[in-house]
């Protein structure tokens, strides 16, 4: 996109940013995150169809975050993902300019987060077919036998964590897996431990996931464990009207209403 590496140029030549985050050509057809500080790595800059990467991901990274003001080539999925992180207060006004791209591949430059806000609400979060069939079909499942779909499922998982890597939600200095004193997650790679930190995951990013796929992505065996985060975002979908990133911060798992349902307690 021309429009796109010429208004990158330009903010790394007036210094109105010190980075731009964004796609390159990478190996083996694939695309990789670019981190331009130069004006001149502007025109390594592309966007096609590869491009889905969620580059929030590197937002809230000590050694992205210290070079400077950041601007961010932006996604749909990206910017949803930049107001639910604006809204957990990691990213601001201050240090990020997001440069979005529309889902007719046209460039935005928004002037505030604001305004990202207000574009993204445009659209709904909608689970493709393909995925909305794979969930009616373990919901017809008994419980025995979804309990035998994950552990098929999750039983290759060596637990490489390139989900949380690549996921923009899972900015913790410290994950839970990571700690052994006490140790809430089994360490080894085996049935439980596998269950442990996958359920685990998909609670935390209850009502914060915005369906990127990023996690399934990245992931080397192709689990389908965006499945979990799907799952959970048809049931805020049913019990509680839906999500949509907001900068109000009312976040689902910390937000009490008198008139949520409450047919879950047994």
């Amino acid at each position: 996109m021309d429009d796109l590496r010429k208004r990158a140029k330009e903010l790394l030549e007036t210094s109105a940013v010190k980075v731009v985050i964004g796609y390159e050509e990478g190996t083996a057809g694939k695309t990789r995150a670019l981190f331009a500080e130069k004006p001149e790595d502007t025109g390594k800059l592309i966007f096609d169809s590869r491009c889905v990467q969620n580059l929030a991901a590197y937002v809230t990274k000590r050694e992205i975050k210290e070079k400077g003001r950041m601007a961010i080539e932006a996604t749909l999925p990206v910017m949803r993902s930049i107001i639910q992180l604006a809204s957990e207060f990691q990213v601001t006004d201050n240090n990020l300019l997001v440069l979005g791209i529309t889902p007719e591949s046209k460039l935005v430059e928004f002037s505030n987060l604001a305004d990202v806000e207000t574009f993204v609400h445009q659209y709904q979060i909608e689970i493709d077919a393909r995925n909305r069939e794979m969930l009616e079909k373990l919901d017809k499942m008994t419980p025995s036998e979804r309990w035998k779909f994950w552990i098929d499922e999750l039983s290759p998982c060596f637990k490489c964590y390139a989900c949380r890597a690549a996921c923009p939600m899972c900015y913790c200095s410290r994950c839970t897996v990571d700690v052994n004193q006490p140790q809430w997650i089994s360490v080894p790679s085996n049935d439980l431990g596998n269950l442990e930190w996958h359920f685990m995951r998909a609670v935390h990013l209850t009502g914060r996931c915005v369906d990127c796929d990023a996690c399934y992505n990245a992931c080397p065996l192709g689990i389908p464990l965006n499945l979990l985060t799907k799952r959970m975002i048809e049931d805020v979908r049913v019990n509680f009207g839906g999500y949509q990133p907001s900068l109000k911060g009312e976040h689902l798992l910390s937000t009490y209403k008198p008139d949520d349902k409450e047919n879950f307690i047994q």
